[in-house]
């Protein structure tokens, strides 16, 4: 049987919980998985390295994202690129959403 298929809001997959991160799996696959985050204000992921680049793209509210201890502010819209092996950790500064997008290969 076919899935069916339709277009969704990407930002409305996923709600925001009080002083919680929540997470949804969007594609899992071998060469890579595209997750969906929501962030409350002050959560935050604690500095780790991962093995492969991650890209980043904040679909609302606001987050500091550290890469090799230099930080930097993204807002709605914005995205950027964790490359791999490099130390990174991420805050809410206030409450936001994320699409992390991780391709397995080198």
């Amino acid at each position: 049987m076919k899935k069916e298929l339709k277009p969704v809001v990407l930002a409305d997959m996923a709600e925001y919980q009080h002083e919680a991160i929540v997470s949804k799996t969007i594609v899992e696959k071998n060469t890579g998985t595209v997750t969906l985050f929501a962030f409350d204000q002050g959560q935050g992921l604690s500095e780790h390295t991962a093995p492969f680049d991650a890209m980043v793209q904040v679909l609302d509210g606001e987050v500091e994202i550290r890469i090799s201890g230099n930080p930097y502010q993204l807002k709605q819209g914005e995205m950027i690129v964790m490359p791999a092996n490099e130390p990174h950790a991420l805050k809410a500064v206030k409450r936001f959403k994320m699409l992390l997008t991780l391709i397995r290969s080198k």
